[in-house]
């Protein structure tokens, strides 16, 4: 449980004028403070209509529908409360103003509530992930790989891989506790152990040889425009943009660094980023824009190679990450299977999204178990034990393998923050927005 005996209150709706603005308190004041408000406590969990009054001076300060919840069945596990006002600015400030007042009352800092939540179990750490994951999606896969994430995915296939690994090192510590004892078969216990830690190795090992697509999936599948200047990269960009993202002059060189814009396909996250000309550059920065530019194609998931119609294809990329584009399809005749397309008439630019969504859905299609780079490492370093355990030979003594076992179980316990992760939580919910 947590060990904070404050009381913590937030807006938990935007800012600006609305209809309607909530604020969210939890904490162990949250029923004196709804009482002095409201002058009583609400029935649990029901929107009360209430005329909420400074406790000072008895001022009304808005007509509020007011829900009470006691813990434990809660987000946060303790007693909470919400406040749906009118959403005006004065009245919203005028409550914020009395609730700091409060004795034992604060403004809650960014990921405070989920936090909580965690620290009191009604989460897991992947859940409190899931949490930031689902309200930073910005596309139909983003979602819904957070809410099965939310849903418990990998926090109960690393608790059932967890529970596994503890009965293994039960067994273990009871041949080094009764090795004198004459039902206590050493060889038969350690032949049922490596069967056992081998078929567990076998799974982790399977739900990390997943080419990282969780991770590909948060972060957007980044798609490079390179080629040579004036091939007509800007002008494509802004057309797939439907937007001027890009400054587009006949003058080579006029793009130095990398624009990015994000956009939807087939409900997955595609990045296209344009970059400077590919050439032999005098100019010292035109020089390192390039560079940058030969970075960001070592990087992408998927290089389009610009070239226009007719034009030499030179430097241009090859394998299954690259895509040979024909540009300025109005201005000349193209070959039999070449894409083209036209950045200006708009001709050929469905059949390049089709391609582009195709690659995406073969990178980043389907459900991924891992989806955060601190998931990999905790599974790479159990995964690392379990190899050591079984390359023990038959002599091993049970001391080193009862040790790789802990030292296993501790790192799936990572996974779901039970051990070592306070440092990593300070980062974790200081991303969060206020109120959550």
């Amino acid at each position: 449980m947590s060990t904070d005996r404050t009381t913590i209150f937030a807006p938990a709706s935007g800012f600006g004028r609305a209809a309607v603005a909530v604020i969210r308190i939890s904490g162990p004041a949250c029923a004196d403070l709804i009482t002095a408000l409201a002058g009583a406590l609400p029935a649990p969990r029901r929107l009360s209509l209430r005329g909420l009054r400074d406790p000072a001076t008895g001022e009304l300060l808005d007509r509020a529908l007011v829900a009470w919840m006691p813990a434990p069945g809660t987000f946060t596990g303790e007693d909470m409360a919400e406040l749906h006002l009118h959403g005006g600015f004065a009245v919203r400030a005028a409550v914020l103003r009395m609730l700091t007042a409060f004795p034992d009352c604060w403004p809650a800092e960014p990921g405070a509530f989920a936090r909580r939540a965690f620290l009191n179990g009604r989460m897991d750490l992947t859940e409190a992930e899931a949490t930031a994951d689902l309200i930073e999606a910005e596309t139909e896969a983003q979602r819904r790989q957070a809410l099965r994430q939310l849903d418990g995915a990998l926090g109960r296939q690393v608790a059932d891989w967890r529970a596994r690994l503890l009965d293994n090192l039960a067994g273990t510590e009871a041949a080094l506790d009764f090795a004198d004892e004459g039902d206590v078969d050493d060889e038969a216990l350690s032949a049922e152990l490596r069967h056992a830690v081998a078929g567990l190795r076998a799974e982790i090992a399977a739900a990390l040889a997943d080419g990282r697509r969780g991770e590909r999936l948060r972060e957007g599948f980044t798609v490079v425009l390179a080629g040579p200047p004036n091939a007509g990269k800007s002008t494509l960009l802004n057309a797939l943009a439907r937007r001027e993202a890009a400054i587009v002059s006949p003058l080579p060189g006029t793009t130095r660094d990398a624009i990015e814009i994000r956009c939807e396909l087939g409900g997955l996250p595609v990045i296209l980023v344009d970059t400077a000309g590919l050439r032999e550059a005098v100019d010292p920065i035109e020089a390192e824009g390039i560079r940058r530019t030969r970075v960001r194609m070592a990087q992408a998931d998927l290089v389009l190679h610009l070239s226009p119609v007719g034009a030499d294809v030179t430097d241009s990329p090859v394998g299954d990450h690259a895509l040979l584009v024909r540009t300025k399809a109005d201005l000349g005749e193209t070959l039999p299977g070449e894409l083209a397309v036209s950045g200006l008439t708009g001709s050929g630019l469905d059949t390049l999204l089709d391609a582009i969504a195709a690659r995406a859905e073969a990178a980043l299609g389907g459900s991924a178990l891992v989806t955060r780079e601190r998931h990999r490492d905790a599974l790479t370093r159990c995964l690392g034990h379990l190899d050591r355990l079984l390359a023990h030979g038959e002599g091993t003594l049970p001391e080193l393998v009862a040790e790789d076992l802990r030292l296993a179980i501790r790192a799936l316990g990572e996974v779901a923050g039970h051990v070592g992760v306070e440092e990593m939580l300070d980062r974790l919910f200081a991303g969060f927005c206020i109120g959550k």
